[in-house]
């Protein structure tokens, strides 16, 4: 604790840190306010799952080429800018197309505000080892993570309750003031930097990360696919992180409306269980961490895997039949210690297992299935949730994971 608190008291990182912060709980309270929003607007479960991916796709679209921009860049000018712009189109939202009703209108400018921020990440994380020695770069990023994390978490529970309490106009003008606040904290930052923005480059690099896309994220993407193929336990990998993203694609607008439905608030009780199950992912990756070493991955993947698709039924059950925000939360928790395994576990099993010199194309080709997965999931489940029950495709869900997990453990025993 005393190391982390030496490293706040260094003016530059501190306010990179409270500005990434405030930043990173702008993201989430734009989500939920959305949510809110749109279940207001249209109450079926794929126009949320639209809303959702317009907040997703930008990751999908622009996280390739953002680096040769910012690497060109100044990384302090990057994210002010960033923060700035966001503000600006989140506060039009708030200001005028809200009133409006227009929901096309306001993807769009969620759209943007999402593709404006994939700068702010790269530029902040090639940032830091600019203001912190080389010995606490480590510390630093830990930091940076856990409490970014936290953010996150406190970004979803406030937001609900923001939502629920005040409304959406409320909640993206409390938005557009957290990047205001964001920007200017990094403004406020002295570090001389020798790269420059400018914004003729936006044409020349163009064309760079045109060619780059084409070249080199296409190359790494099929060489990292053939490795994972290549390897058994790279492919025991994919298998679980596919599997666990088309779930939470399919689950996210399906459980949203099962919440909504039987706990009767929109955003609020949404928000507890979000922070509840966030707490008991960090929780029982803490605990998973100290025991590790005594299982081995795959088991542990496949045991969180089988339970947590029990547990998923049995949640839904005693909800649909016993509805109370406490137990919610509890069972919420629960459900969080029980899958935060799958998380640490992956990304264990291919550092321990897979060569390092592919350690960047696994990822990127990780990544990109992941994402791709959970928006196809996403939809595909929200359309059936608007002829089916929530419920039902809950439950359904459960029993494809009950499935899956024991196909895993018959294919860990090949390994």
């Amino acid at each position: 604790m005393f190391l982390y608190l030496r490293l706040l008291l260094k003016k530059n990182f501190f306010l990179i840190w409270i500005g990434q912060i405030i930043s990173q709980f702008g993201d989430k309270l734009t989500q939920i306010a959305l949510v809110g929003l749109v279940s207001k607007i249209s109450n079926t479960s794929s126009t949320l799952a639209f809303s959702i991916a317009v907040t997703i796709v930008p990751a999908i679209l622009f996280s390739p080429f953002c680096g040769v921009y910012v690497d060109r860049w100044s990384k302090k000018k990057t994210m002010y800018i960033s923060d700035f712009i966001r503000a600006f189109f989140i506060f039009l939202i708030a200001q005028f197309f809200i009133k409006l009703n227009f929901l096309p209108i306001i993807y769009l400018f969620i759209f943007l505000s999402f593709s404006v921020g994939k700068f702010f990440v790269p530029a902040k994380m090639a940032f830091i080892p600019q203001i912190v020695e080389k010995k606490d770069i480590f510390l630093a990023n830990s930091l940076i993570s856990i409490t970014a994390t936290v953010a996150a978490i406190l970004g979803i529970g406030l937001g609900g309750i923001i939502v629920e309490r005040f409304g959406e106009i409320v909640a993206f003008f409390i938005d557009a003031l957290t990047f205001l606040f964001s920007a200017f904290a990094i403004l406020s930052i002295r570090q001389k930097e020798t790269n420059q923005f400018a914004p003729l480059d936006l044409i020349s690099i163009g064309k760079e990360a045109t060619k780059k896309i084409k070249s080199s994220f296409t190359k790494d993407l099929k060489e990292g696919l053939k490795y994972i193929i290549s390897s058994k336990e790279t492919t025991y990998a994919v298998y679980a992180v596919l599997f666990l993203f088309i779930c939470i694609g399919g689950l996210f607008p399906v459980f949203t409306k099962f919440i909504q439905n039987s706990l009767g608030t929109i955003t609020e009780d949404l928000g507890f269980v979000g922070v509840s199950i966030g707490v008991g992912i960090f929780l029982g990756s803490l605990i998973y961490a100290r025991v590790a070493n005594n299982f081995s991955v795959q088991m542990a993947i496949n045991l969180s895997l089988l339970l947590g698709s029990i547990y998923l039924i049995i949640f839904c059950i005693l909800l649909k039949n016993f509805a109370s925000s406490k137990l919610a939360i509890f069972l919420s928790l629960f459900l969080g210690l029980l899958i935060s395994p799958i998380f640490v576990g992956v990304n264990s099993l291919i550092h321990s297992k897979a060569d390092n010199n592919f350690f960047g194309r696994v990822f990127s080709s990780l990544e990109f299935i992941s994402h791709f997965s959970l928006l196809i999931s996403m939809f595909i489940f929200a359309s059936l949730a608007d002829i089916f029950s929530p419920f039902t495709i809950i439950i359904i869900i459960g029993i494809i994971g009950i499935l899956f997990a024991t196909f895993l453990v018959f294919l860990t025993d090949k390994i």
